[in-house]
This record gives C-alpha cells, sequence and structure tokens, in this order.
C-alpha cells in the first residue's frame, strides 16, 4: 500500500478517536487498531502522539479552510459570497464532525503546540471574511462614502461574525434533537448578519437615543 494511503487511513483513525477520547486521553492503540495498522508502523510513519495530533490538526484546518475559499464566488455578488461561504463553512463542519471537534475543542484546549494552529486558522478566516465585508460596503457607498468602513469597523465585524459561525457549528454538532441543515443554519446567521450588512451599505448605523 502507498505510503500516502497508509498515512492518510492513520489520520482518519486519530481524527476520529481524538474526537472521541480527547488528546490525553486517547492510545496509539487504539488508533492503530482502527487504522488497520501495527503501533510501531504508526509511530514510524508519524513519530509521536504530539506529532500524530498535531498533523490531524494541520490537515482539518486546511481542509475546512480549502472548503470555504472553494465555494466563495469572486464575481457574485455581495450578500452570495457571503452566503455561499457561510454555507461551505456549515457544511464541512457537519459533514466532518469530528474533524470540527479536534479543532473546536481539543485543539485549543491542550495548549501548545496546537492552539497557534487553530489560531492561525482563525485568523485566516478573519481576513477573508474582512475582506468580504469591507467590499460589500464599498459596492453599497455609491461614491458618497455613506457605507465606507473603517478598518476597525470591518476587522471587529469579520471577529463578530467568525465567533457565531464557530458558536453555531457547535451548537448544530451537538444537538440531540432535530439537527438543522447546513442550510438552515447557514440562513440563520445571514439573517442577522446580512440586515445590518444592508443597513451599512446604505449608509444607516445604529445610534444611541438621547433619553431623558
Amino acid at each position: 500500500m502507498p505510503r500516502e494511503v497508509r498515512e492518510r487511513q492513520m489520520l482518519d483513525a486519530a481524527v476520529e478517536v481524538f474526537a472521541r477520547r480527547g488528546y490525553r486521553a486517547a492510545s496509539m492503540d487504539e488508533i492503530a487498531e482502527l487504522a488497520g495498522a501495527s503501533k510501531p508502523l504508526v509511530y514510524l510513519y508519524l513519530n509521536s502522539k504530539e506529532s500524530l495530533f498535531g498533523a490531524c490538526v494541520h490537515r482539518e484546518a486546511a481542509a475546512l479552510m480549502a472548503s470555504v475559499r472553494a465555494a466563495i464566488e469572486p464575481g457574485a455578488s455581495a450578500d452570495d459570497r457571503l452566503w455561499n461561504g457561510l454555507r461551505a463553512f456549515f457544511a464541512h463542519t457537519a459533514e466532518h464532525p469530528d474533524g470540527w471537534a479536534v479543532l473546536s475543542c481539543q485543539a485549543r484546549t491542550n495548549g501548545e503546540p496546537f492552539a497557534p494552529v487553530v489560531g492561525e486558522l482563525r485568523q485566516e478566516m478573519v481576513d477573508l471574511v474582512t475582506r468580504l465585508i469591507a467590499a460589500t460596503a464599498a459596492e453599497g457607498a455609491g461614491g458618497d462614502g455613506r457605507a465606507a468602513l473603517a478598518g476597525h469597523e470591518a476587522s471587529g465585524l469579520a471577529h463578530a461574525l467568525v465567533g457565531a459561525a464557530e458558536s453555531l457549528a457547535g451548537w448544530a454538532n451537538t444537538r440531540t434533537g432535530a439537527v438543522p441543515s447546513a442550510k438552515e443554519t447557514a440562513a440563520t446567521l445571514m439573517n442577522v448578519a446580512w440586515v445590518g450588512l444592508e443597513n451599512l451599505r446604505a449608509g444607516r448605523r445604529w445610534t444611541h437615543a438621547t433619553r431623558p
């Protein structure tokens, strides 16, 4: 069997075990058994439990980001770009719940050297959404600058949107009752995000009313 195929099997097994057991409780014996490989072979290919977990985190992060990027068509309308990106995010996390559990829970709670990888993924996601939000506001400016956003505003909105998406993905993936589809979850967030962005595009901002 080619090495890349065998390594993929090991990573698939490891993601499943890490998601179910957690990093500290997961055993290399269980991973090797699930992968249909010997424990020495797992160590030969992936060096250590820490290296194996790191490889899982890197792979799942890259796959999630690739799915979101592939869904965003540069020539699409502003709302379609955001809608397609959100739908791809929720579809990927729903189709790969173990991978999402490794990224959203295990990698973050086990600190160095895993958390920085998730931090890089989140920053890459925030940067992408920041550009989408800035472009959305610019499209609605109409030449008068009403909808223009300061850099910190677009970045702040992007952080809020990414955080909401992460929270919704966790909510959708851990429900015990009816599980919403990726489309339904994306629509839930769009109903909040796009209404606000449409107001910004039109130059309408919330202001605190002066009260007696």
